[in-house]
């Protein structure tokens, strides 16, 4: 039965916090997406990424994230400026009105994380992200090593 299977509860658990979130985000009338936000918010931190180390942080495919870029972009929440050494690239930033929106957003996704994990201790909280983290390295590692483990 898949409702037995870690992975079909944790993907679950996901869907359905994304879905909740995206609704509270919606509700609001915040015009932005989930996917969105997560691409703002990462440029915001780390503004010399490339549009793969965004695409890796935020788990999706480059295609996807060019495309949330130039969206980002045209909205004007989003400014690509020039590098003055380098006249085919440029440096992203978020503009005051994607800063707006982040701010506009905050507070939604402070109330969305705290009504997700209601009832999870912090202790609670520490070993998920301890398990969830063994797993993203378990996965991490190349097939042949895993192979070989008793």
């Amino acid at each position: 039965m898949l409702s037995s299977i870690l992975f079909y509860s944790l993907d679950k658990a996901i869907r359905s916090y994304r879905r909740f979130a995206q609704a509270n985000i919606d509700r609001a009338g915040i015009p932005i997406t989930i996917d969105q936000w997560l691409v703002l918010r990462v440029i915001l931190e780390h503004d010399d990424l490339t549009q793969l180390e965004i695409a890796e942080r935020v788990f999706k495919d480059q295609a996807s994230v060019a495309r949330i870029l130039a969206l980002l972009t045209q909205r004007g929440l989003l400014s690509a400026v020039p590098l003055p050494h380098d006249g085919r690239r440029t440096k992203l930033r978020v503009s005051e009105a994607g800063h707006q929106i982040l701010e506009a957003v905050q507070p939604i996704v402070l109330s969305n994380r705290h009504q997700a994990l209601s009832g999870l201790s912090d202790t609670d909280q520490a070993l998920l992200r301890e398990l969830l983290d063994r797993i993203s390295l378990n996965c991490a590692q190349p097939a042949a090593n895993l192979l070989a483990q008793p």
